[in-house]
């Protein structure tokens, strides 16, 4: 789906307000190739179902860091069970235990964080992306949540053109708890991300 930075913005003017659904149905009827990713942390509940709502054929990409907590794995497969999605698994090319053996997880002030950011996270993505290769890319970013985050808005385009389609936002935690209770879904709170430290720092995949 090849939109400029102008259709964009009058897209987001009409799009605020809408509910999720009709935004999705609108992407997944123009697109060619959409894709959503996840990895299981608070909330994103509330963008595996919505997608899957509108459709259930959608490739789910979830890059697994390795470092998630038996509470995170299991509500995935609770999820991926429940809502009956296309799950695609990536994980680094080394395993959690290789890495923990020659650096641990490097602080963020560390050299080597760079390096491990680069080997659980964006090598697996970039690799989904390249296989894939989305035309519609669909995320539960949401307005508060990064300095970053704050400038894009329901449509956005990556770096490499995508058009990134964030349905929730402009949902606060509030609604998206009413979503939630309304469609009797779970939350997954114990979320660990090594690459973060911060809750408010940037991921990668979005820069």
């Amino acid at each position: 789906m090849a939109l400029s930075a102008s259709q964009v913005q009058q897209l987001n003017s009409q799009f605020k307000g809408i509910p999720p659904a009709e935004i999705i149905s609108w992407a997944v009827k123009h697109g060619n190739t959409p894709v959503v990713t996840t990895n299981f942390r608070p909330y994103e509940v509330a963008i595996l179902h919505a997608v899957s709502q509108v459709s259930q054929d959608i490739p789910v990409i979830w890059c697994d860091t390795g470092y998630n907590t038996p509470k995170t794995y299991k509500h995935a497969e609770e999820l991926i069970e429940r809502l009956k999605l296309n799950i695609k698994l990536y994980v680094p090319k080394q395993t959690s235990a290789h890495r923990d053996a020659v650096m641990g997880i490097p602080q963020i002030d560390d050299p080597r964080h760079e390096e491990f950011t680069k080997q659980v996270k964006l090598e697996p993505f970039s690799r989904a992306m390249n296989e894939f290769k989305p035309d519609v890319w669909f995320t539960n970013l949401r307005k508060g949540q990064t300095a970053l985050r704050d400038s894009l808005d329901i449509l956005s385009l990556s770096k490499d053109g995508v058009l990134k389609v964030s349905p929730f936002y402009h949902y606060s935690d509030t609604q998206l708890d009413t979503y939630l209770r309304k469609f009797e879904l779970p939350n997954e709170y114990n979320y660990f991300d090594p690459t973060k430290v911060l809750a408010n720092r940037e991921c990668g995949l979005h820069t």
